[in-house]
């Protein structure tokens, strides 16, 4: 088997060391800026490498493209003309759910399986081993592939489209980096007033919670409460700033909760009592103008 790598920055170079060692595979790299480590790798497995994308691709059975992303579509491009029918490409950069998209239906048209493929940890960490998502019409075959080179399958979305791996691993970001700017703010405060200790004692109720289960909770009981938890909010931003935290988190949270409670002035909820898929559909409907 033949396995191209277009891009030799730090998960090219990680993957290529990876599939080196497959049994009967002939690896291809490609790099435009050679970096000393790039040229140390090549070296360590006796392989050119090639400067640009070209005919040569002709005898890739898999492409792996581990450009940046802003380069995403234009690498697909230029290599699904170079490709055969019935070979694979296997997206690793962190292009757009829709820039992904684009480059499957291209693939499409030239008969090439498509495999968008999200990384969903830090490969200087775990290397090869790190968790991969992928979606789209050659993702099971990738999966089989990696498995194969680092005794880890990526995970695959059942039935998922080109473009879904990456929306989950950007989702995954919305609820990582606003945990983390919130855990900054919390422990701060909680550090400065000698309280963090005790604050983990108090935490310990949603520590026992499954966490699907507590982030529904709070989706479906903030359709209902958002008016009175907005003044909480209000008060908890009021007591971080006595203490000297002037908090960009809760800013944010005032303006997620009082946007929902001038909803439900404008247009109550349709059941007392809602399900999580009630919520979602009142949160997500286009707001009532207000009578005239």
């Amino acid at each position: 088997m033949n396995i191209a790598i277009i891009g030799l920055g730090e998960v090219g170079r990680c993957y290529a060391g990876a599939l080196a060692g497959l049994p009967g595979t002939k690896l291809l790299l490609c790099e435009q800026r050679i970096s000393e480590l790039a040229a140390k790798l090549a070296d360590e497995l006796h392989l050119p490498i090639h400067e640009s994308v070209g005919p040569w691709l002709d005898d890739a059975d898999w492409v792996l493209s581990c450009v940046v992303g802003t380069k995403s579509l234009e690498v697909a491009e230029a290599c699904f003309v170079s490709m055969k029918p019935g070979t694979s490409f296997a997206d690793f950069t962190t292009a757009s759910p829709e820039i992904k998209r684009q480059g499957a239906s291209l693939a499409q048209e030239k008969n090439i399986a498509y495999a968008d493929v999200a990384i969903m940890g830090a490969i200087a960490l775990l290397g090869a081993r790190t968790p991969l998502l992928c979606a789209g019409s050659g993702a099971e075959p990738f999966a089989a592939l990696v498995a194969k080179a680092a005794g880890v399958a990526p995970g695959v979305l059942p039935d998922g489209r080109a473009g879904d791996a990456m929306s989950l691993k950007i989702l995954r970001s919305v609820f990582t980096k606003g945990m983390e700017a919130l855990a900054v703010e919390l422990l701060m405060a909680a550090e400065r007033q000698g309280l963090r200790t005790a604050l983990y004692d108090v935490l310990q109720d949603i520590d026992k919670a499954s966490l699907p289960e507590f982030l529904e909770m709070l989706v479906t009981t903030h359709v209902i409460h958002a008016q009175r938890r907005q003044h909480e909010v209000e008060e908890a931003e009021r007591q971080l700033a006595a203490i000297g935290i002037v908090s960009d988190v809760l800013d944010g949270v005032q303006h997620r909760f009082a946007r929902t409670a001038e909803k439900l002035n404008r247009s109550p909820l349709p059941t007392e009592k809602p399900g999580l898929s009630d919520a979602l559909t009142w949160l997500s409907a286009e707001p009532t103008k207000a009578a005239a």
